[in-house]
């Protein structure tokens, strides 16, 4: 789903009730576990956070004036969505997330190439979530960004 929100906080008042204290978990999750240098701020219509202009003044490739993404969270039509930009640019960190999430969730994983799909909010994997924020700093991100971007 689409919200027309300014803020995080203005983005969460819009969701269905029943998921703001799970949305709610998993943003403070993220701002407690994502490495210094990441910036939170509105991003494609969800709560992103990105790489600010400040420490990579050139922007994402697609749209030079935006700051480069790293991570999106959203409340989509039938459930919670999780992008990770890591996952899907990072073999080893899919792998391991892969690996690593029947250990934290009953449910089956429901994954595409960046998004993590909760249909369950109340599965939310918290623990997993947290670290997974701390597997990628800043240089890391911007490092391999350009890696691939220079291979084009």
């Amino acid at each position: 789903m689409q919200y027309i929100a300014n803020s995080p906080e203005d983005y969460i008042s819009q969701i269905p009730k029943d998921r703001i204290p799970y949305f709610k978990k998993l943003r403070t999750t993220i701002l407690k576990n994502i490495p210094k240098g990441f910036e939170e701020q509105m991003s494609y219509g969800m709560i992103g956070y990105v790489v600010p202009k400040s420490l990579y003044p050139f922007g994402y490739h697609c749209d030079p004036s935006l700051p480069l993404p790293f991570t999106n969270i959203a409340s989509q039509k039938n459930f919670i969505a999780l992008y990770h930009s890591g996952i899907y640019a990072n073999k080893d960190i899919h792998d391991w997330f892969v690996s690593e999430y029947p250990k934290h969730c009953k449910r089956k994983l429901d994954m595409g190439k960046s998004c993590i799909r909760f249909k369950k909010p109340e599965g939310i994997p918290f623990d997993l979530i947290a670290q997974l924020m701390q597997k990628m700093t800043v240089q890391d991100w911007v490092s391999l960004y350009e890696s691939a971007i220079k291979k084009q």
